[in-house]
């Protein structure tokens, strides 16, 4: 049986891998192979990663690729786009050249307030904790001058402080709300570094305040914490065209056009399918979060509570018809940044930054809005047309051969045969089977 171990952060790279293979590896030199395989050749680009986190071992490859084409309020982009997904690339990629030829893509965004809260217990009287709020809000922004100082000086820093009395859902709980402009910062830091300053400077205030001192009932903080929720940050994407433009060799595009808002629809009423049809928004989404060294976790938290914020969970695209004009849309809450983190420290990340040209977190947001609804167009065109796994199999074909080993010549003949054929592990296993007999 296994032991805990002690120290564990403190050996090195090569000892902490020796242990590992001693206690769940049984010594295979296989699995050893493996992890120093991915290992970077230029150490100094290999401790880099190496400080990323604690107990590195190896590096984690995903693939970074490139969707071109993306025509955003009249800038053509090539959005560079990290995920394991066969299809994203590629539908993202079908997406754009579609619209392309439709006037492409537009986005703007709406706003870009963040928050944190300062959750606290109070157990005396209302009146008084609102009195105490509006006599100590100067000195909370007073405490925090230091560290917002930059902030302050590029036009961002703490907007707005409130109280929120929440007594009347859990018993003596309050918290402040504060609200925060960051600009081209993600920002989570920085608003954490503020709140933790304020809840110090709200509890020593508390203790001289004479109505608690009489009663003896002072607040006390449990947390200060930034919150992932950000339906103030908010972009919105669309594309839209006459309904005739939409006709092409395969679909009338009236009948399409139908079809699909009413695809969007089912995805608005019922839970069950809108959670699939959000996660294909993420699919584009994601890879773009990935690829600049974003929080793809905080994210997708973000976005999935906005898409349940009507008490329901609901589909994140919107589409209409009206006076003959076919128009789809996204509204979206996105907290990323263009500074700070992994940004200018991943020299992948420092690249996508380049293909992207450069842009600030206003920028950054109108683009990922627009890579989720280019993925969630391709995956209803796809969905009300010929079916998701048509299109999703095929990308997945060359995986499927991986797996069984296949040589690049049964590789090129399978590529070949599965034009025309249906794509699954058996047909794939039964096609290799024929051809090495």
């Amino acid at each position: 049986m296994n032991q805990p171990v002690s120290g564990f952060s403190k050996k090195t790279k090569a000892e902490k891998i020796e242990w590992l293979a001693e206690n769940y590896l049984q010594n295979n030199s296989d699995s050893i192979r493996i992890l120093k395989n991915y290992w970077n050749e230029d150490a100094s680009l290999q401790q880099l990663h190496d400080d990323f986190i604690e107990n590195t071992l190896s590096n984690y490859y995903l693939p970074f690729g490139i969707a071109p084409n993306f025509l955003i309020n009249g800038d053509l982009h090539a959005l560079p786009m990290v995920t394991e997904e066969s299809s994203v690339v590629a539908a993202a990629s079908n997406a754009a050249k579609f619209w392309l030829e439709r006037g492409g893509f537009k986005a703007e965004v709406i706003s870009t307030e963040k928050n944190g809260q300062i959750h606290f217990d109070f157990f005396g009287s209302e009146k008084d904790i609102e009195n105490f709020f509006e006599e100590v809000k100067p000195k909370l922004r007073e405490s925090i001058q230091s560290i917002e100082k930059n902030m302050k000086a590029r036009g961002g820093g703490l907007l707005e402080l409130s109280l929120v009395d929440k007594s009347h859902i859990l018993d003596g709980y309050f918290y402040i709300h504060a609200s925060f402009e960051t600009l081209d910062a993600m920002g989570a830091n920085f608003i954490n570094s503020c709140l933790e300053q304020m809840a110090h400077t709200f509890e020593d205030e508390a203790k001289n305040y004479e109505p608690f001192q009489k009663k003896e009932v002072y607040p006390e903080v449990v947390m200060s914490i930034l919150s992932n929720y950000v339906p103030e940050c908010l972009v919105r994407a669309e594309v839209s065209c006459k309904v005739e433009k939409l006709t092409t060799k395969h679909q009338d595009g009236l009948q399409f056009a139908e079809k699909f808002i009413r695809a969007i629809e089912i995805a608005k009423t019922e839970s069950r399918r809108a959670v699939t049809h959000n996660k294909g928004i993420m699919n584009g989404v994601d890879a773009l979060v990935l690829a600049t060294g974003n929080d793809f976790r905080a994210v997708e938290a973000g976005v999935h509570a906005y898409a349940a914020r009507n008490s329901y969970y609901g589909s994140l695209t919107h589409a209409t018809i009206e006076d003959g004009v076919f128009t789809f849309w996204i509204e979206l809450p996105l907290a990323v940044g263009t500074v700070g983190g992994l940004t200018s420290l991943h020299p992948l990340t420092k690249l996508a930054f380049e293909i992207l040209q450069k842009p600030d977190a206003k920028q950054l947001m109108k683009i990922m809005a627009v890579a989720g609804l280019a993925q969630n167009f391709a995956a209803i065109r796809s969905l009300v047309t010929v079916g998701i796994q048509k299109g999703h199999m095929k990308m997945h074909l060359m995986n499927i051969l991986n797996q069984f080993n296949a040589s690049k010549e049964e590789k090129n003949e399978a590529l070949e045969y599965f034009k025309d054929n249906a794509v699954s592990h058996g047909t794939v296993n039964d096609f290799l089977e024929m051809m090495r007999s």
